[in-house]
């Protein structure tokens, strides 16, 4: 049975629930995003933002709940849903159709004029009124704009999809949503692939957007940017909101941090208060008002008054019983839920150091360089160092890294190595060969027996416990991250390669990653576009440019 849908010029999600098997992934979600707001959707790798999306564009049925939005509803797909042999111009051509129909129209309506139809002068009157709403004279000059502005314009329109990379054909996908001009916008981690220029681009025309705006990021730095409202689909999000709600935030991402960290403040003291007077309940109901303080018995002469007295401080007890029992069971069926511990990263375990002594380099390069990808340097990495790579897309920061961890041949220049340098790489695709496997399964095969017992997949704080044992293939892409960093951090390297370490992690957990990487027990080199990360950091940075110019670190 498919989910009642409603056109209308905001979106709107009433009840909207999803399971897949036995596994509820939406539980009851509803919120609404008017024209003008542009509402950003947060929560844990795995809390269905992704399935929300999807299903409020009709790509996916819900198992319950009503979705209301605008008839021309545009997502930006993760893939672009065209034939590789496809062309770049082709999907653009694609994204005009509704407006080179308008065109064609126009120019039939003028066309008729001249055959004195009465008719006619309503029909051009109105082909020119759509012409105008869709401004089709402007339609080459906004898809010219909006190449230039996300960093495709040096890509030939005849140029074949499977001839770009995959972070190009992402934007020509984003580039085509936005030229289509739909009547709102669903935009699932838009900045994946977008470096400082393009992100700014895309927060311009975002702010300028007139109709609804839903997008699912981790990039802090543009939720902060672009967000009029929060949705939080976490499951660990307030004291008293039942499992099937979730938390609609009216305001900027910055201040929505620090509003949760008072939330979470409260929940925890209010969740200690009540453990608190829990115990002092059920000490009062097993000991305290069952204790009479007599002290002495009877004497003969005062038998009666004894007994009477007692009698009264019976009753008094008695009630004192009843009141405590009472006021303990209303608490034991209201009290609030325990406040989880957040699935956060755990630190990195002390498994091994940095190849004994502090002092000596790990890494020397001189004029390294890969010709089209990656313009000469030299660079140097001792055992401690902390190294932030940036750069715009194609400066080469991936084939940095691909050299130094020994996956990419190097052309030209001298690389040397420590003698027993370990070196792991989190790269940005991860792909396991057997998706069958589990977590629990896969950890134990890269690691060994032993080293998966010393430092169990659980400990890292990475994967939650319910996942462990699923196949690897179902787990969500930010799951599926969390885990090959698991694998790399689980067993220490002397120097630790993180491309885009940020993307498709959530949003507690890369900001504990970050905390976590500056006490590693070795040295770290990150390529990052993360804004929010490269604001804050301290150390050294080495900024690629394009591979026709030199490029070298430089510690500040």
């Amino acid at each position: 049975m498919r989910a009642p849908v409603i056109h209308s010029d905001h979106l709107r999600l009433d009840g909207v629930s999803q399971s897949y098997g036995d596994r509820r992934v939406l539980s009851d979600v509803g919120f609404s995003v008017a024209r003008g707001q542009r509402v950003g959707l947060i929560g844990e790798n795995g809390a269905g933002k992704s399935t929300l999306l999807r299903i409020i564009a009709g790509v996916e049925q819900p198992d319950q709940g009503v979705i209301t939005r605008p008839r021309r509803t545009g997502i930006l797909w993760q893939e672009v849903p065209f034939s590789p042999s496809d062309t770049v111009g082709a999907v653009f051509e694609d994204a005009l159709e509704e407006i080179r129909a308008i065109d064609r129209e126009l120019r039939a309506a003028a066309s008729a004029l001249t055959a004195a139809s009465p008719v006619a002068p309503d029909r051009y009157a109105a082909a020119l009124e759509a012409a105008e709403r869709a401004d089709i004279w402007g339609a080459d000059a906004r898809r010219d704009a909006l190449r230039e502005g996300l960093g495709v314009a040096a890509l030939p329109l005849d140029r074949r999809l499977d001839e770009i990379s995959g972070g190009q054909r992402s934007r020509v996908a984003l580039a085509a949503l936005l030229l289509r001009r739909p009547d709102a916008l669903l935009l699932d981690e838009p900045t994946n692939h977008l470096d400082d220029a393009a992100a700014e681009f895309l927060e311009r025309q975002l702010r300028d957007w007139a109709g609804p705006v839903l997008f699912a990021s981790h990039d802090r730095a543009f939720l902060d940017a672009v967000a009029t409202g929060l949705v939080d689909l976490d499951a660990a999000r307030a004291a008293h909101m039942s499992p099937a709600s979730v938390t609609v935030f009216g305001g900027r991402f910055s201040e929505y941090l620090d509003h949760k960290a008072s939330e979470r403040d409260r929940w925890e003291r209010q969740y200690a208060e009540e453990q608190d007077e829990l115990g002092r309940l059920r000490h009062a109901v097993a000991v305290t008002a069952r204790t009479v303080a007599h002290g002495r018995g009877p004497r003969d002469n005062d038998k009666f008054i004894h007994g009477f007295k007692g009698a009264r401080n019976d009753q008094a007890i008695a009630r004192r019983v009843h009141n405590a029992e009472g006021r303990l069971g209303v608490l034991e069926r209201e009290q609030v839920r325990k406040p989880p511990a957040p699935l956060a990263f755990a630190g990195i375990p002390r498994g091994s150091q940095a190849l004994g002594d502090e002092s000596g380099l790990l890494v020397q390069a001189t004029g390294l360089s890969v010709p089209g990808r990656l313009a000469p340097l030299d660079l140097k990495i001792e055992p401690q160092t902390r190294l932030l790579v940036t750069g715009a897309n194609g400066a080469g920061k991936s084939t940095l890294l691909g050299v130094l961890a020994g996956r990419i041949a190097l052309v030209d220049g001298d690389l040397q190595r420590r003698r027993g340098l370990r070196v792991g790489l989190l790269e940005q695709d991860v792909r396991f060969p057997d998706a069958a496997l589990s977590p629990r399964a896969l950890y134990e095969s890269v690691l060994g027996e032993r080293r998966a017992e010393q430092v169990p997949l659980s400990s890292l704080g990475l994967i939650a416990p319910r996942d462990e044992n699923r196949p690897v293939g179902a787990l969500s892409v930010g799951q599926q991250r969390r885990l090959a960093l698991a694998l790399v951090i689980a067993k220490p390297p002397h120097l630790f390669l993180l491309d885009e370490p940020t993307n498709h992690l959530s949003l507690g957990l890369a900001t504990d990653l970050e905390e976590a990487l500056g006490s590693y027990p070795g040295a770290v080199v990150i390529a990052s576009h993360d804004r929010w990360l490269r604001r804050r950091w301290d150390a050294a940075r080495l900024h690629l440019q394009p591979a026709t110019d030199a490029a070298l670190a430089v510690a500040r």
